[in-house]
């Protein structure tokens, strides 16, 4: 059978997704905890690989197994074996059409600044600061330049293994909500550091170091060297993935639709 989970997971300290030999990553406790439910080894396929230090709400995953569990006990008991910045929000089991990646149809990520002179101390590698007042009326005219399905060369990292650099973002959602300044962006996929370089390039514009047009020339250029320095992983969450109804995959819970970065 086929079983898919919703993960959420605080990355501070984790070195991203992907399991890394002697390196403590989500997936290598995911799949350590779930491979003692199942009395077998588990492999885990996920819908986006995340970086270091970046955080998800709800990240999707499945795996296979011939282990005959209920839902709770993929949830609880798995959650007894991780660490306590990593939890299983929800189980199902679903047919082998589903596949966390591929039969992904957009993914979802939120971007946190703290706007304002003192740095964080609670919210210390949940949020990014910055100190100096943003223009979100800038950044927001900026982004609008990236709707649309875009080669998105310059803002792909060096390590990038995507066999293209075409992108579609169907959305991009700048608000403030004191002291927080929060970034939403939608996509059919991303590239690596896609995200992260896109708000290096938002926030030098929201400072008032750029016109909002740069970000049409940055598009243009196709060259990662014409854009801004990639911004810090720790605002960075991955919030929603979007499937087929056809699946009917669990809702986020409602404690996820809050945009408060405090709520987080």
């Amino acid at each position: 059978m086929r079983i898919a989970l919703g993960i959420e997971y605080n990355g501070h300290g984790l070195y991203g997704w992907q399991s890394q030999a002697h390196l403590p990553t989500v997936q290598s406790h995911l799949e350590n905890a779930l491979s003692i439910i199942a009395d077998h080894p588990i492999k885990l396929t996920c819908a986006g690989r995340t970086d270091a230090n970046v955080h998800a709400t709800n990240q999707v995953v499945h795996f296979d197994t011939d282990a005959k569990r209920i839902e709770r006990a993929w949830i609880q008991g798995t959650n007894t074996h991780l660490p306590e910045n990593i939890s299983v929000l929800w189980a199902k089991e679903v047919n082998h059409e589903f596949h966390a990646r591929y039969s992904a149809t957009s993914r979802r990520y939120r971007y946190i600044i703290y706007n304002i002179l003192s740095r964080p101390a609670l919210l210390a590698h949940r949020v990014t600061w910055q100190y100096d007042d943003l223009n979100i009326a800038t950044m927001q005219t900026a982004a609008n330049y990236l709707l649309g399905e875009k080669d998105f060369s310059s803002f792909r990292s060096a390590e990038c293994e995507s066999r293209t650099p075409m992108r579609n973002v169907s959305e991009i959602t700048i608000f403030r909500q004191h002291p927080f300044i929060i970034v939403e962006i939608e996509a059919n996929a991303f590239l690596h550091h896609m995200v992260r370089n896109i708000m290096g390039v938002l926030i030098r514009i929201g400072r008032g170091f750029e016109e909002p047009e740069w970000m049409q020339e940055v598009l243009d250029a196709r060259d990662r060297r014409e854009a801004a320095d990639t911004a810090p992983a720790s605002g960075l969450y991955l919030i929603k993935v979007g499937y087929p109804e056809r699946f009917a995959l669990p809702q986020q819970p409602a404690r996820h639709q809050l945009c408060h970065a405090s709520m987080l």
